[in-house]
C-alpha cells in the first residue's frame, strides 16, 4: 500500500477515508462504498458471530437447506436485534459541517441526487408523510441532520446494556450487513453469492441461491413472498419500486451510480444484474392475480366471484372474501378457496350476479388460455368481456398489474471503467482464525483487506490518526449529554463505569459507544474525556500516555489516571484537529 500507511496520511480525502471506517455514516459509505464490504468482514471476524455456530437454534443448520438456513437465522436476528433508528443513539452533524469535509474531492450537487436530507425525492412515500418530520428532525434548523453511523456487530449486541433497551439494536445498513455476515459465518453461504444494495433510504441484500433472496432489515423476502401482496413484501418493494440503487457491493468490489470507476468483477456484476431482474420479474397466474388484489385493495371491489351450491350458481363480492380471510386459516387462492367458501355465512351469496361486477371467474379463464402471459392480449380480452364496465378503469388496473409483476430495477449502469483489484478469498470452509490471517497478511495488496482492519479497530494492525480524528470530531453524543459539567464530575463517571469494553482484545470502542453502553477500558475512557475538554475549550491540548495497563491522561496542570487490559504503549497528543499519536 501507499507510504503514507506507514509515515502519516497525507492525503485529505485518505484521511477522511479511513477516518470514517470507524464512524460508518450513511454519508460516509456513500462517498467511499469501499468501505460497505469491509463492515461485512469486520462482522466475519468478530467472536461474537462466531458463537452463533455453537447456539442450540443452530444445531445441525450446515444440513438443512437454504431456505431453512435463511429462515433460522431471520428468526435469531428477529430475537435479539430490534430496528433503531433514533436521533439520540449517534447524535446530529449539519449539511455545512458535512460539506466542509467532502466538498474538496465530492460534488456536493451530485449528493442531492441521491442523499433524502440533502435534497432527494426518490421514494414519493417519505416524502408524502415529511421526511424531516417522520425522522423526528422537524424540530431542528434545516442544516441540522443526523449521523446515522452504522454498527458493527459488537455495537449492535451491545444495546442491550443501553437504556430503554432489552436485546440488540442497529440500522438498516448494520442490519444488512449482519445478515450478509450470518449468511455466510452461519449459513455457509459464500460470499460469492451475496451482493450488499444500497439506496438512498434503505439498504438490503440479495443473496443468489435458488430464485433468490432478498434480506429487508430484520426480515427475508423470497420471490414467492415478493408477489404475496402483504404488507410485509410492500415494504420490501418500496426501494426498487420508488429509488434508485446507489451501490452494489460485493466481494469482489463495488459499482457506484455517481462514479465512472467500479472496482466490482464485471462478470459478476452482469450475473447479479441478471439474478436480479428475474427476482423482480413473474409470470400472470391465478395466484399472482389475486395477490395483485391483495396488494392493490382498490381494485378487489371490481370483481365478483361464481360458485357452486348444491348445483346451483351462486354470487359473491370479492372484497367480501378478503374480509374472511382475515379470520380464517384459508384465503383466496384456487388452492384454499372451496374451505374459505364454507366458512362464508350464506347471506353474503346471491342469487344472481351483481351488477357492475366482472367474474373472476372469467379472467382466471382467460388467463388459462394465455399460456405465454402476453399482458396487452389478456387486457384486451378482459376489456371484452367486461360490457359496460369502464375502460379506462381497466387500463389503469393493468398499468398497476404490470409495476406489480415486474420491476426494471434502477441499478448503476454497466458502462463503467472496471479497476482490477485483489479479491480476497475466503470460503466457508475456513475457520475464524484463518480468515482473520488472511485479511492480515493481504492488507498490504488489498485495500478491502486493510479497510476491514480499520473497521474492526485492529488497533494493534493499524494506524491509530484516523480512529483519533473520527473519536474527537465526530463523537457529539457523550459531550451533548455531559455538556456543562466540570472534569472532575465527568471523571467520576467514567470511573463508575464498568471497566468492559464491548471489543475483545486490542480493538477500542469510540466515546459514543463508550457513554451509550455505559461501559469501556481506561484507553476509551480516556479517548471519551479527552473529547469532551476538547469540545468544552478547543484551545486546550489533552496528553495520554499509554503504558500497558497505566493510562494517564493530562492537561493544562490536571491528571487524571485509568487502568486498561489492551496492552498497548502509545504517546497521543491532541489539539483541535491536530493530533500526534507515537
Amino acid at each position: 500500500m501507499k507510504s503514507y500507511f506507514k509515515n502519516g496520511f497525507t492525503d485529505k480525502k485518505e484521511l477522511e477515508k479511513y477516518s470514517s471506517a470507524f464512524t460508518l455514516s450513511d454519508m460516509e459509505i456513500f462517498i467511499f462504498p469501499e468501505l460497505f464490504y469491509p463492515l461485512v468482514l469486520a462482522n466475519i471476524m468478530s467472536p461474537i458471530l462466531w458463537k452463533w455456530r455453537d447456539d442450540p437454534w443452530f444445531q445441525d443448520i450446515e444440513k438443512k437447506n437454504f431456505t431453512s438456513k435463511a429462515n433460522r437465522i431471520k428468526q435469531y436476528i428477529i430475537q435479539n436485534y430490534v430496528f433503531n433508528l433514533d436521533l439520540s443513539t449517534w447524535g446530529l452533524t449539519s449539511k455545512n459541517d458535512e460539506i466542509a469535509r467532502f466538498s474538496d474531492f465530492f460534488d456536493m450537487e451530485l449528493l442531492k441526487q441521491s442523499n433524502a436530507l440533502f435534497g432527494y425525492e426518490g421514494d414519493k412515500y417519505y416524502f408524502d408523510i415529511d421526511i424531516r418530520k417522520h425522522f423526528g428532525l422537524d424540530k431542528y434548523d434545516s442544516d441540522i441532520i443526523p449521523y446515522w453511523k452504522t454498527e458493527t456487530i459488537e455495537a449492535m449486541t451491545a444495546f442491550r446494556y443501553k437504556e430503554n433497551f432489552t436485546s440488540g439494536a442497529g440500522e438498516c445498513v448494520s442490519l444488512s450487513a449482519l445478515y450478509a455476515a450470518a449468511m455466510f459465518v452461519v449459513g455457509r453461504i459464500p460470499l460469492e453469492k451475496i451482493f450488499l444494495i444500497a439506496t438512498p433510504l434503505h439498504s438490503q441484500n440479495f443473496i443468489i441461491e435458488k430464485d433468490g433472496l432478498i434480506t429487508n432489515n430484520r426480515r427475508i423476502v423470497t420471490k414467492n413472498m415478493w408477489y404475496n401482496g402483504t404488507s410485509l413484501s410492500e415494504k420490501a418493494r418500496r426501494a426498487m419500486e420508488n429509488e434508485k440503487v446507489t451501490i452494489v457491493s460485493h466481494i469482489s468490489g463495488y459499482i457506484h451510480t455517481m462514479y465512472d470507476e467500479a472496482t466490482i468483477d464485471s462478470n459478476q456484476y452482469e450475473y447479479f444484474s441478471g439474478k436480479l431482474r428475474e427476482f423482480l420479474s413473474t409470470d400472470l397466474t391465478h395466484l399472482v392475480f389475486i395477490n395483485f388484489l391483495r396488494f392493490k385493495s382498490k381494485y378487489k371491489a371490481l370483481f365478483q366471484y361464481r360458485c357452486d351450491f348444491s348445483g346451483k350458481q351462486r354470487y359473491i363480492l370479492l372484497e367480501k372474501m378478503f374480509e374472511y380471510e382475515h379470520t380464517s386459516k384459508f384465503n383466496v387462492s384456487a388452492e384454499s378457496r372451496a374451505s374459505l367458501i364454507k366458512e362464508i355465512e350464506g347471506d353474503e351469496f346471491h342469487l344472481c350476479p351483481l351488477q357492475g361486477k366482472i367474474l373472476l371467474n372469467d379472467i382466471e379463464a382467460i388467463l388459462d388460455s394465455h399460456k405465454e402471459k402476453n399482458l396487452d392480449e389478456i387486457e384486451n380480452e378482459v376489456i371484452n368481456i367486461s360490457g359496460t364496465f369502464p375502460e379506462e378503469t381497466i387500463h389503469e388496473m393493468f398499468r398497476e398489474l404490470k409495476d406489480f409483476i415486474f420491476i426494471d430495477p434502477n441499478i448503476p449502469g454497466n458502462k463503467k471503467n472496471y479497476v482490477s483489484t485483489n479479491k480476497l478469498n475466503i470460503t466457508t470452509e475456513d475457520s475464524r482464525d484463518k480468515i482473520i490471517e488472511r485479511i492480515a497478511e493481504t492488507n498490504e495488496k488489498s485495500e478491502l483487506s486493510l479497510l476491514s482492519l480499520y473497521v474492526s479497530r485492529q488497533m494493534d494492525k493499524i494506524d491509530w490518526l484516523p480512529f483519533i480524528k473520527a473519536a474527537i470530531e465526530r463523537n457529539p453524543v457523550c459531550f451533548t449529554d455531559i455538556n456543562g459539567r466540570d472534569s472532575s464530575e465527568v471523571y467520576d463517571i467514567l470511573k463508575n463505569m464498568s471497566d468492559e469494553s464491548i471489543y475483545d482484545g486490542k480493538r477500542l470502542a469510540l466515546p459514543d459507544e463508550v457513554w451509550n453502553f455505559r461501559r469501556g477500558d481506561g484507553i476509551e475512557k480516556a479517548l471519551l474525556l479527552a473529547d469532551f475538554l476538547i469540545h468544552k475549550n478547543q484551545d486546550s491540548t489533552v496528553s495520554i500516555e499509554i503504558e500497558n495497563s497505566n493510562v494517564h491522561l493530562s492537561t493544562g496542570g490536571n491528571d487524571f489516571h485509568f487502568t486498561s487490559d489492551k496492552e498497548f504503549k502509545k504517546s497521543i497528543q491532541i489539539k483541535w484537529k491536530d493530533y500526534k499519536i507515537l
